[in-house]
């Protein structure tokens, strides 16, 4: 039987995984991304040069996708896009360990990272608009 739109729009389809992360002294929750988070992250990995061809930007990466994926308790978002600088100071291995948990959650990696570029790419030669 075919899923409503009300039953796919009321799905809880969103899941948390606790990491401990013993440089912070505790544990966080990251929570795979929303459809929109996916785009804003993708989005900020790629960047148009003056001469308008577009080239991977991977300026602070693991802060920018766990600044979208560490949540509080309730599933909410703690960091805005404000804070990546600043989340981005901390150790490199707390980062590693909650980046690598929101790539599992995710399912991002290098191949993943690879790709969005080829398509970004592949859409400014069809000449179809850009995120």
């Amino acid at each position: 039987m075919a899923l409503t739109k009300d039953q796919i729009l009321e799905s809880s389809d969103l899941k948390n995984e606790a990491v401990e992360v013993p440089e912070w002294g505790g544990t966080v929750y990251v929570r795979t991304m929303t459809g929109a988070d996916r785009d804003q992250f993708e989005s900020s990995m790629v960047t148009v040069g003056a001469d308008g061809v577009r080239k991977a930007d991977t300026t602070n990466l693991r802060a920018k996708l766990i600044a979208l994926t560490i949540v509080d308790e309730n599933g909410k978002r703690l960091f805005e896009a404000s804070d990546v600088d600043r989340l981005g100071l901390k150790s490199a291995a707390a980062i590693e360990r909650v980046f690598a948990a929101a790539q599992g959650l995710n399912g991002l990696g290098v191949k993943a990272e690879g790709d969005a570029v080829k398509n970004s790419k592949a859409n400014q030669a069809d000449g179809l608009p850009s995120a």
